[in-house]
Protein backbone atom coordinates (compact mmCIF):
# COMPACT_ATOMS: atom_id res chain seq x y z
CA UNK A 1 0.00 0.00 0.00
CA UNK A 2 2.86 2.36 0.76
CA UNK A 3 4.38 1.77 -2.68
CA UNK A 4 1.05 2.60 -4.30
CA UNK A 5 0.83 5.80 -2.26
CA UNK A 6 4.34 6.76 -3.39
CA UNK A 7 3.54 6.13 -7.06
CA UNK A 8 0.18 7.93 -6.85
CA UNK A 9 1.69 10.92 -5.06
CA UNK A 10 4.40 11.23 -7.70
CA UNK A 11 1.91 10.92 -10.58
CA UNK A 12 -0.56 13.48 -9.21
CA UNK A 13 2.32 15.79 -8.31
CA UNK A 14 3.54 15.72 -11.91
CA UNK A 15 0.04 16.37 -13.27
CA UNK A 16 -0.63 19.11 -10.73
CA UNK A 17 2.63 20.84 -11.56
CA UNK A 18 2.07 20.51 -15.30
CA UNK A 19 -1.59 21.51 -15.40
CA UNK A 20 -1.72 23.92 -12.45
CA UNK A 21 -4.78 22.28 -10.93
CA UNK A 22 -6.95 19.21 -10.72
CA UNK A 23 -5.15 17.58 -7.83
CA UNK A 24 -8.26 17.08 -5.71
CA UNK A 25 -10.28 15.67 -8.60
CA UNK A 26 -7.63 12.96 -8.93
CA UNK A 27 -6.95 12.47 -5.22
CA UNK A 28 -10.38 11.14 -4.21
CA UNK A 29 -10.49 8.36 -6.86
CA UNK A 30 -6.90 7.37 -6.01
CA UNK A 31 -7.70 7.13 -2.30
CA UNK A 32 -10.82 5.07 -2.96
CA UNK A 33 -9.82 2.74 -5.79
CA UNK A 34 -6.07 2.37 -5.36
CA UNK A 35 -5.59 2.86 -1.62
CA UNK A 36 -8.93 1.27 -0.70
CA UNK A 37 -10.17 4.09 1.52
CA UNK A 38 -13.84 4.26 2.44
CA UNK A 39 -15.46 7.12 0.42
CA UNK A 40 -16.13 9.36 3.42
CA UNK A 41 -12.59 8.81 4.71
CA UNK A 42 -11.25 9.50 1.20
CA UNK A 43 -13.02 12.85 0.93
CA UNK A 44 -11.79 13.79 4.40
CA UNK A 45 -8.25 12.72 3.55
CA UNK A 46 -8.46 14.67 0.31
CA UNK A 47 -9.21 17.82 2.31
CA UNK A 48 -5.98 17.36 4.25
CA UNK A 49 -3.93 16.74 1.11
CA UNK A 50 -5.57 19.51 -0.90
CA UNK A 51 -5.40 22.03 1.94
CA UNK A 52 -1.70 21.52 2.64
CA UNK A 53 -0.81 21.44 -1.05
CA UNK A 54 -2.81 24.63 -1.69
CA UNK A 55 -1.11 26.37 1.24
CA UNK A 56 2.32 25.43 -0.10
CA UNK A 57 1.33 26.65 -3.57
CA UNK A 58 0.01 29.90 -2.12
CA UNK A 59 3.40 30.64 -0.58
CA UNK A 60 5.17 30.01 -3.89
CA UNK A 61 2.79 32.27 -5.81
CA UNK A 62 2.81 34.96 -3.11
CA UNK A 63 6.58 35.28 -3.37
CA UNK A 64 6.15 36.25 -7.02
CA UNK A 65 3.32 38.72 -6.33
CA UNK A 66 0.57 36.57 -7.79
CA UNK A 67 -1.65 36.34 -4.68
CA UNK A 68 -4.07 39.13 -3.75
CA UNK A 69 -4.41 38.53 -0.04
CA UNK A 70 -7.42 40.70 0.89
CA UNK A 71 -9.80 39.50 -1.87
CA UNK A 72 -8.60 35.92 -1.44
CA UNK A 73 -9.18 35.91 2.31
CA UNK A 74 -12.58 37.55 1.86
CA UNK A 75 -13.63 35.00 -0.77
CA UNK A 76 -12.40 32.15 1.41
CA UNK A 77 -14.14 33.40 4.56
CA UNK A 78 -17.40 33.79 2.61
CA UNK A 79 -17.14 30.10 1.74
CA UNK A 80 -16.57 28.84 5.29
CA UNK A 81 -20.30 28.50 6.04
CA UNK A 82 -20.72 26.53 2.83
CA UNK A 83 -17.80 24.28 3.83
CA UNK A 84 -19.45 23.39 7.12
CA UNK A 85 -22.82 22.83 5.46
CA UNK A 86 -21.27 20.63 2.77
CA UNK A 87 -19.47 18.59 5.42
CA UNK A 88 -22.67 17.94 7.33
CA UNK A 89 -24.54 16.98 4.17
CA UNK A 90 -21.77 14.63 3.05
CA UNK A 91 -21.82 12.65 6.29
CA UNK A 92 -25.47 11.70 5.72
CA UNK A 93 -25.01 10.50 2.12
CA UNK A 94 -24.47 6.74 1.45
CA UNK A 95 -20.95 5.95 0.16
CA UNK A 96 -22.08 4.65 -3.25
CA UNK A 97 -24.22 7.72 -3.84
CA UNK A 98 -21.35 9.97 -2.79
CA UNK A 99 -19.09 8.37 -5.41
CA UNK A 100 -21.80 8.67 -8.07
CA UNK A 101 -22.25 12.35 -7.29
CA UNK A 102 -18.49 12.82 -7.41
CA UNK A 103 -18.40 11.24 -10.87
CA UNK A 104 -21.11 13.67 -11.94
CA UNK A 105 -19.02 16.56 -10.62
CA UNK A 106 -16.03 15.41 -12.68
CA UNK A 107 -18.16 15.26 -15.84
CA UNK A 108 -19.63 18.70 -15.15
CA UNK A 109 -16.16 20.17 -14.59
CA UNK A 110 -14.91 18.65 -17.85
CA UNK A 111 -17.92 19.98 -19.77
CA UNK A 112 -17.52 23.45 -18.26
CA UNK A 113 -13.84 23.60 -19.24
CA UNK A 114 -14.64 22.59 -22.84
CA UNK A 115 -17.27 25.30 -23.11
CA UNK A 116 -15.25 28.03 -21.37
CA UNK A 117 -14.89 31.17 -23.48
CA UNK A 118 -12.58 34.17 -23.15
CA UNK A 119 -13.59 36.34 -20.22
CA UNK A 120 -15.15 39.77 -20.51
CA UNK A 121 -13.82 41.08 -17.23
CA UNK A 122 -13.95 44.82 -16.87
CA UNK A 123 -16.73 45.42 -19.40
CA UNK A 124 -19.02 46.81 -16.71
CA UNK A 125 -16.59 49.39 -15.35
CA UNK A 126 -19.20 52.15 -15.84
CA UNK A 127 -22.06 50.05 -14.47
CA UNK A 128 -24.45 51.53 -11.97
CA UNK A 129 -25.25 50.58 -8.42
CA UNK A 130 -27.67 47.78 -9.34
CA UNK A 131 -24.94 46.01 -11.32
CA UNK A 132 -22.50 46.36 -8.43
CA UNK A 133 -25.03 44.83 -6.04
CA UNK A 134 -25.75 42.03 -8.49
CA UNK A 135 -22.04 41.33 -8.86
CA UNK A 136 -21.57 41.29 -5.07
CA UNK A 137 -24.41 38.80 -4.68
CA UNK A 138 -22.91 36.65 -7.42
CA UNK A 139 -19.55 36.65 -5.64
CA UNK A 140 -21.19 35.62 -2.36
CA UNK A 141 -23.10 32.85 -4.13
CA UNK A 142 -19.95 31.64 -5.90
CA UNK A 143 -17.94 31.63 -2.65
CA UNK A 144 -20.68 29.74 -0.82
CA UNK A 145 -20.99 27.25 -3.68
CA UNK A 146 -17.26 26.60 -3.66
CA UNK A 147 -17.42 26.02 0.10
CA UNK A 148 -20.24 23.51 -0.39
CA UNK A 149 -18.24 21.61 -3.00
CA UNK A 150 -15.16 21.57 -0.78
CA UNK A 151 -17.02 20.31 2.27
CA UNK A 152 -19.18 17.79 0.43
CA UNK A 153 -16.67 16.23 -1.99
CA UNK A 154 -13.30 17.11 -0.47
CA UNK A 155 -12.26 19.02 -3.60
CA UNK A 156 -10.68 22.44 -3.87
CA UNK A 157 -13.09 23.92 -6.39
CA UNK A 158 -10.43 25.76 -8.37
CA UNK A 159 -12.40 25.20 -11.57
CA UNK A 160 -15.09 27.47 -10.05
CA UNK A 161 -12.86 29.90 -8.15
CA UNK A 162 -10.56 30.88 -11.03
CA UNK A 163 -13.38 31.86 -13.46
CA UNK A 164 -15.14 33.73 -10.64
CA UNK A 165 -12.03 35.77 -9.85
CA UNK A 166 -11.42 36.53 -13.52
CA UNK A 167 -14.98 37.31 -14.59
CA UNK A 168 -16.34 38.93 -11.42
CA UNK A 169 -13.30 40.64 -9.93
CA UNK A 170 -11.31 41.33 -13.08
CA UNK A 171 -8.19 39.40 -12.04
CA UNK A 172 -5.66 38.46 -14.69
CA UNK A 173 -5.16 34.72 -14.99
CA UNK A 174 -1.85 34.44 -13.02
CA UNK A 175 -3.34 36.36 -10.07
CA UNK A 176 -6.54 34.31 -10.25
CA UNK A 177 -4.60 31.04 -10.12
CA UNK A 178 -2.40 32.17 -7.22
CA UNK A 179 -5.30 33.66 -5.24
CA UNK A 180 -7.50 30.60 -5.82
CA UNK A 181 -4.97 28.50 -3.91
CA UNK A 182 -5.42 30.75 -0.88
CA UNK A 183 -9.21 30.32 -1.10
CA UNK A 184 -8.82 26.54 -1.42
CA UNK A 185 -6.56 26.41 1.65
CA UNK A 186 -9.09 28.36 3.76
CA UNK A 187 -12.08 26.28 2.65
CA UNK A 188 -10.24 22.99 3.06
CA UNK A 189 -9.13 23.89 6.59
CA UNK A 190 -12.69 24.81 7.57
CA UNK A 191 -14.17 21.61 6.11
CA UNK A 192 -11.47 19.40 7.63
CA UNK A 193 -11.99 20.98 11.06
CA UNK A 194 -15.69 20.12 10.81
CA UNK A 195 -14.90 16.50 9.92
CA UNK A 196 -12.27 15.83 12.55
CA UNK A 197 -14.91 15.77 15.25
CA UNK A 198 -16.86 13.05 13.43
CA UNK A 199 -16.55 9.27 13.21
CA UNK A 200 -14.25 9.22 10.15
CA UNK A 201 -10.87 7.58 10.79
CA UNK A 202 -7.85 8.74 8.77
CA UNK A 203 -4.67 6.83 7.95
CA UNK A 204 -2.32 9.66 8.91
CA UNK A 205 0.91 7.91 7.89
CA UNK A 206 -0.37 7.07 4.42
CA UNK A 207 -1.75 10.56 3.90
CA UNK A 208 1.53 12.10 5.07
CA UNK A 209 3.56 10.15 2.51
CA UNK A 210 1.08 11.00 -0.24
CA UNK A 211 1.03 14.70 0.65
CA UNK A 212 4.81 15.13 1.00
CA UNK A 213 5.47 13.52 -2.37
CA UNK A 214 2.74 15.49 -4.10
CA UNK A 215 4.01 18.80 -2.71
CA UNK A 216 7.62 17.99 -3.54
CA UNK A 217 6.97 17.05 -7.16
CA UNK A 218 4.36 19.74 -7.83
CA UNK A 219 6.49 22.35 -6.08
CA UNK A 220 9.54 21.48 -8.15
CA UNK A 221 7.53 21.73 -11.36
CA UNK A 222 5.97 25.01 -10.22
CA UNK A 223 9.35 26.48 -9.28
CA UNK A 224 10.60 25.73 -12.79
CA UNK A 225 7.55 27.25 -14.47
CA UNK A 226 7.06 30.41 -12.38
CA UNK A 227 9.93 32.40 -13.92
CA UNK A 228 8.38 31.85 -17.35
CA UNK A 229 4.89 32.81 -16.22
CA UNK A 230 5.56 35.96 -14.18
Amino acid sequence: MLSIAVAAGLLIGVLLGALGGGGSILTVPVLVYLLHQEPHAATAGSLLIVGITAAAGTIAHWRTGRVRLAPGIAFGVLGVAGSYAGTRLSSSVPPDLLLSLFAGLMLAAAAAMRRRRPGTAGQDERAGGSTIVRRALTIIAAATGVGLLTGFFGVGGGFVIVPALVLLLGFDMPAAVGTSLLVIAINSAAALAARLGGPVSLDWALLAVFTVLLIAVAGYSLARSLPRLV
